[in-house]
C-alpha cells in the first residue's frame, strides 16, 4: 500500500509540469523520481521525502544549466558570477 501510494504522489507531481520553465520540470521529475527512488529503496514514507528533496533539489540545478544552451558562466575579477556566449570551439 505505501509503495502503490509513494508511486501515485510521483506520477501526480510529474504529470503537473506541463506549464512550467524548464527548471521547474527538471526540478519535478528529480524530485518525482527521487521519491520513488528513496521510497522503494528504504520502503518507507520519510525515504520517499529524502529522495525527493535531494532529486529536487539536483533537477532544479540540471534545469539551470540545461535551459541555456551556448551560455558559460564567469568570475569577474571581484568576483561576481556572470553569463555570457561560450567561445567558439
Amino acid at each position: 500500500m505505501k509503495k502503490a501510494f509513494i508511486i501515485g504522489v510521483a506520477l501526480t507531481s510529474l504529470m503537473a509540469v506541463s506549464a512550467c520553465t524548464r527548471t521547474q520540470e527538471t526540478a519535478a521529475i528529480g524530485a518525482g523520481a527521487g521519491a520513488v527512488i528513496g521510497g522503494v529503496t528504504t520502503g518507507s514514507v520519510q525515504g520517499a521525502v529524502v529522495g525527493g528533496v535531494v532529486g529536487g533539489v539536483a533537477g532544479a540545478l540540471v534545469g539551470q544549466v540545461a535551459g541555456e544552451p551556448n551560455q558559460c558562466y564567469y568570475r569577474a575579477s571581484d568576483g561576481t558570477l556572470y553569463k555570457d556566449a561560450c567561445p567558439a570551439s
